[in-house]
């Protein structure tokens, strides 16, 4: 089974922006050395727990400590960008990395309006003209642009994704021939009939391109599992807090179990746990292996918030030996 990360690089409490980064580092080398097929990191602005605000700019750090592993944008939110500025930034790291590069799109605003506003005029507008910007995005990673070219022109072009929560995003995907990553942990929506419908309706934008979808996931793994639901409170009551506009850093697993829950939190962590796989390994692997036969996702792309980075990182060790090793 194909295995990837998602990270976010959040900050836990006690932890500096710098530590959170050095951590996702470490976290690509894990996956590195356990045979994960990319290491994707997302864009978030204006957003002080989460530490990832430019992945163009992250993934050089990446790739220059990782020797295999596939690195990529999960995603660049591309109605804030011109598209031959994205490309330009990511033939650079093809040139630099080679045949390991994967530029995810998005069209989420990823932060708040106030954020939005300072990146970008008319960000909305700019949302409307997703197909063109996408169209353009591909003449200038193809090298089909009679009018200009994005350098330096790599020999390997980064592969391009379409991220998205919903069957417009896999519709969308589809049409214009793209791979598709579709976010079932963020997402309501039912996996099964969206990546149906997007290798149904895919169409080939060459003669040997063919659809391939990946399923987003939330994991967490431990070595049993009780101590894997103890992981996973953190993040769960971080959630809880951020509903409440507390939007401060991960708490530890002390203060996630000493944080009073009212009916409606309650229901909120259960509505959550619904949607993730928690668990030993056994069980994780067992969980995974049913996702795939559901849904026939060609890959996964695990995100795992945790307090501590190195709960994270073995839970990502468990996960990689149960099903790979």
């Amino acid at each position: 089974m194909k295995l990837s990360i998602l990270d976010q690089a959040p900050v836990a409490e006690g932890q500096t922006p710098k530590e959170a980064l050095e951590a996702s580092m470490k976290l690509a080398q894990t996956g590195d050395a356990h045979g994960y097929t990319r290491f994707w990191v997302a864009e978030h602005h204006a957003w002080s727990n989460l530490a990832s605000s430019s992945p163009e700019v992250f993934l050089g750090y990446i790739g220059a400590r990782t020797n295999r592993i596939r690195i990529g944008s999960g995603a660049v939110l591309l109605p804030y960008y011109k598209p031959y500025k994205v490309a330009e930034n990511f033939n650079l790291l093809a040139t630099l990395f080679g045949d390991r590069v994967d530029i995810g799109i998005g069209r989420a605003p990823g932060g708040s309006a106030e954020a939005s506003e300072a990146l970008s005029d008319g960000f909305l507008q700019q949302v409307f003209k997703m197909p063109d910007l996408v169209d353009e995005l591909i003449g200038y990673v193809e090298d089909t642009d009679v009018h200009v070219s994005a350098h330096p022109v790599p020999p390997y072009r980064p592969e391009l994704w379409m991220l998205g929560t919903s069957r417009k995003s896999a519709a969308f995907a589809a049409e214009k021939g793209l791979l598709y990553c579709f976010g079932q942990f963020m997402s309501d929506e039912d996996g099964v009939e969206i990546l149906n419908a997007y290798r149904e309706h895919y169409i080939p934008r060459h003669g040997d391109s063919h659809p391939y979808s990946i399923m987003g996931v939330s994991v967490v793994c431990a070595e049993t599992t009780e101590a894997a639901h103890d992981i996973a409170l953190s993040w769960l009551i971080w959630q809880v807090q951020q509903s409440h506009g507390n939007n401060g850093a991960i708490p530890s697993i002390e203060a996630a179990k000493a944080y009073q829950l009212t009916p409606d939190d309650e229901q909120k962590i259960a509505n959550m746990r619904k949607k993730m796989i928690i668990g030993n390994p056994l069980e994780v692997a067992d969980a995974l292996r049913a996702m795939q036969n559901r849904t026939g996702a060609d890959e996964f792309m695990i995100i795992t918030i945790t307090f501590s980075p190195e709960d994270k990182q073995k839970s990502y060790q468990y996960v990689a030996q149960a099903l790979n090793e």
